[in-house]
């Protein structure tokens, strides 16, 4: 196992469902982040692909001038994910309760996960179930800053550096046989000497690891 247990707790071990009941319409992130995170889905999504966006909300950031065949959204809160104006189609489903996605094996050409992976109590499942339901060649983008809840962050990912964190999620896909060996992106933005000296701060720090399922 990837994880011993301890580190798989978070704080707050009430059921993510009642922390997630009320809709949050905010992003959590920066629009840097975002924007980062939308030019990478522009180079790496193709035309007319079968989406997944995975452990959603009610904004995904995909790019507005690239059409899709179908974007299925997954997450925890309906409110949101019904105003969510990308998705053809949604469903609610804790995945530290069921692990187990209700598509069919090779469904979708790419799986997004933005922001969330930090709150997996369970990757070992998830990623197996990802790799199931992508097509051959489908890609696998997660995405990540420092920002998180941080009571509802399990301890390996509280307790790590934003090193420590990428290498967590690429040990992820790792353990599942047939992915990629993971491609790691980071496209963090430096704020100027100058700036930091008026008291601007840094901008969001932008990861991602991306893989590609082979078989």
């Amino acid at each position: 196992m990837i994880l011993r247990p301890e580190q798989r707790t978070k704080l707050d071990d009430t059921t993510d469902d009642l922390f997630y009941s009320d809709p949050r319409f905010v992003t959590h992130v920066d629009q840097g982040f975002i924007d980062q995170l939308t030019n990478l889905y522009r180079e790496r999504l193709k035309p007319d692909s079968r989406i997944l966006d995975m452990m959603s909300s009610w904004v995904s950031h995909l790019p507005d001038d690239v059409e899709f065949a179908h974007v299925e959204g997954h997450g925890l809160n309906e409110e949101e994910l019904a105003k969510n104006p990308r998705l053809n189609h949604y469903i609610v489903q804790n995945l530290n309760k069921n692990p187990q996605l209700p598509y069919p094996d090779q469904s979708f050409d790419a799986v997004l996960n933005a922001v969330s992976v930090q709150y997996i109590q369970y990757p070992e499942a998830i990623f197996a179930e990802i790799h199931r339901i992508l097509t051959p060649g489908g890609i696998v983008i997660i995405s990540f800053s420092n920002r998180m809840f941080y009571q509802k962050a399990i301890a390996a990912w509280r307790d790590g550096t934003d090193n420590s964190r990428v290498q967590l999620v690429k040990n992820y896909f790792k353990m599942v046989s047939g992915f990629s060996e993971p491609e790691v992106i980071n496209r963090t933005s430096m704020v100027p000497n100058f700036l930091q000296m008026l008291g601007v701060s840094g901008a969001d720090p932008f990861y991602a690891v991306i893989a590609y399922r082979q078989d």
